[in-house]
């Protein structure tokens, strides 16, 4: 089987995914690329795989408009399986609804959505979660890979209902992709700290950022990624109405995973309801094994 990974990420959290998931897929014996969704890349070649995973974060509830925008630029592939892997900041059901526009997209051009896949990864926006609970994150998301890989390999998987209060939700959330191209081209440079490096131009996927006498001039084609603000190495740039929301500096992933009690307050019950499931499953899988090998 050869898969494509067709994925639109700003500041890294759902590349990070989409390659931990591509990787459980070769350990399987199947071929996985990587297509980066960014303003000038071109269109791939479908017909060459056997199977599309669309990775996007959620914004607001909703699938970013360069995901959607990509999606409906496909060309069309009657039953050619699909499924919808994203990313969230927080494991809320709300963000299921992110996949109502995508599903229906695809359906229009043939695709057979097979299958939603949900990882929680920290937030680049709203407030910074800490390194702990980035690596907590991290170590579930690869709890998690074996069993939606072996799901992909095997052509199953999830689709998740979406009740009419979280339509409704993400429905008025979608103003998002109206006001972000407006919002975005306000967005500024500290004249105190910009030193004129060019890191947000080359981290922008849509080509919104140009260097326009050693500083950076913001577009018309902002999707509110965060990926000028988050990866500034001199945290120098302003997000115009949505700055006290800033969140700049990459995370770790690599310490050691924060505990229960030291899990964030914000969501916590939601966080740990998650965190429990996914490594009450993997301990379980674990142990069924030596249980089988007992009864030998």
């Amino acid at each position: 089987m050869r898969a494509l990974f067709a994925v639109f990420s700003g500041t890294g959290n759902t590349r990070r995914v989409s390659d931990g998931l591509a990787d459980e897929l070769r350990a399987l014996g199947h071929d996985a690329e990587i297509y980066p969704i960014r303003n000038e890349a071109p269109m791939p070649a479908l017909d060459a795989f056997d199977v599309l995973i669309l990775a996007y974060p959620v914004h607001a509830f909703n699938a970013p408009a360069a995901a959607l925008a990509f999606m409906k630029k496909l060309p069309a592939a009657e039953g050619m399986p699909a499924y919808l892997l994203r990313t969230s900041g927080e494991p809320s059901k709300l963000n299921d609804a992110s996949g109502i526009t995508p599903k229906r997209i695809l359906a229009k051009k043939g695709y057979d959505v097979l299958g939603e896949l949900s990882y929680v990864m920290p937030y680049n926006i709203i407030f910074r979660h800490s390194d702990g609970m980035a690596a907590r994150m991290w170590r579930d998301a690869e709890l998690r890979f074996p069993e939606d890989a072996a799901a992909i390999a095997a052509g199953v998987g999830e689709k998740r209902r979406v009740n009419a209060l979280r339509r409704m939700v993400a429905f008025m959330c979608r103003i998002e992709h109206t006001a972000m191209p407006v919002l975005g081209k306000t967005f500024r440079a500290s004249k105190k700290k910009c030193v004129g490096c060019g890191a947000c131009a080359g981290l922008c996927p849509r080509g919104n950022i140009k260097m326009v006498d050693g500083r950076p001039k913001f577009g018309t084609h902002c999707v509110g990624c965060m990926a000028c603000s988050f990866g500034c190495p001199e945290d120098a740039i302003r997000i115009s109405v949505l700055n006290l929301w800033r969140v700049n500096g990459k995370y770790s992933f690599e310490g050691e995973p924060a505990t229960d009690e030291e899990n964030c307050r914000y969501c916590r019950k939601m966080y740990l309801k998650y965190f429990h499931a996914i490594e009450d499953r993997a301990e379980h899988s674990a142990r069924v094994p030596d249980e089988e090998e007992e009864k030998k």
